[in-house]
């Protein structure tokens, strides 16, 4: 084993860089614009500068460095090849080939969200299991699955696609996906204050909610936290769209610890109790001890896994 490795998590706006020792020291980070002009033809020249000017910096040589691992916003497919990041204007790139190519080191790729997940196993709110689903709970609902250690990527790279299982058949609005009733619509941040609205529009109840000048998520966290009635309803509902999704993830991987992610997670014990409750109530008996835990490394957890996916 080199003693340095890098961790590149690729996000429609930065691209967030991590130098690493490979016992899973961050020794350093770092951002970079990411260049989306010209079909994001820019974005692994870019990656490779970056790298170059960190090694001379330090004074480090090429052969002291385990290699990249990358994440990017798409489906990835065993042989590096990423098909179609819309965020990135990317259609099909081989990224492993090509950022090797531009820096002479050996590249792992993978999914952003699984990347994430594999970072909290090694050395986040998981550490010490081996199997683990990660849901991201920001804009979208975001998900990782492992399996043994490993990430469960599937045939096209599409593997731990958790906020677009069906949740709801007779939603009437369309998901981001072009699909109705996913769970993203639900358990998103933007989806609870979706969920919230509709709440509002169809209720006369007494409400904090009514006066807030922002209805986003944190607010209804806030109020439910507070005492209100309406908003601790939504909390609810949210931990049995929530919970239920789950009980039927962990009837098919077994996990031994769901761990909860993404900003809305910041809201934390009245969220993980309330996934939780829904979660033993509707599992299969032998999944019921399943542990809930929030992610800890924040916005870092993907260049962990990068780094992650190179000593594998």
């Amino acid at each position: 084993m080199k003693k340095y490795g890098f961790g590149v998590d690729v996000g429609g706006t930065t691209v967030k860089i991590g130098f690493f020792g490979t016992d899973g020291t961050l020794l350093d980070k770092w951002e970079v614009k990411t260049d989306r002009t010209d079909g994001g033809s820019n974005i692994l020249p870019d990656i490779a500068q970056a790298i170059d000017n960190k090694l001379a910096q330090e004074g480090i040589s090429k052969s002291e460095v385990q290699g990249i691992g990358i994440g990017v916003p798409g489906p990835v497919s065993a042989d590096g090849v990423v098909h179609t990041c819309v965020n990135l204007g990317w259609g099909t790139v081989n990224v492993a080939d090509e950022l090797g190519r531009l820096t002479g080191l050996i590249v792992s790729v993978g999914n952003d969200a699984n990347v994430a997940a594999l970072g909290e196993m090694w050395q986040g709110g998981a550490k010490g299991s081996k199997d683990v689903v990660l849901v991201t709970l920001g804009t979208g609902v975001g998900g990782g699955i492992i399996v043994g250690g490993k990430v469960v990527a599937g045939h096209d790279g599409a593997g731990g696609e958790i906020g677009h299982i069906t949740v709801n058949d007779d939603e009437i609005e369309p998901c981001n996906c072009g699909q109705y009733g996913c769970l993203e619509q639900y358990a998103s941040a933007t989806g609870i204050a979706r969920m919230a609205r509709r709440k509002l529009d169809k209720s006369a109840e007494e409400t904090s909610l009514r006066n807030v000048p922002q209805l986003d998520a944190k607010a209804v966290f806030d109020a439910a936290k507070a005492g209100d009635a309406v908003a601790l309803g939504l909390v609810d509902e949210v931990g049995s769209i929530l919970g239920g999704a789950l009980s039927n993830i962990a009837c098919v991987v077994n996990p031994e610890v769901i761990v909860l992610g993404g900003g809305v997670s910041k809201a934390g014990d009245i969220l993980t109790d309330a996934v939780q409750k829904h979660f033993i109530e509707t599992s299969f008996h032998a999944c019921r001890d399943t542990k809930f835990a929030l992610a800890t490394l924040g916005n870092d957890a993907g260049m962990y896994g990068c780094v992650k996916m190179i000593l594998e």
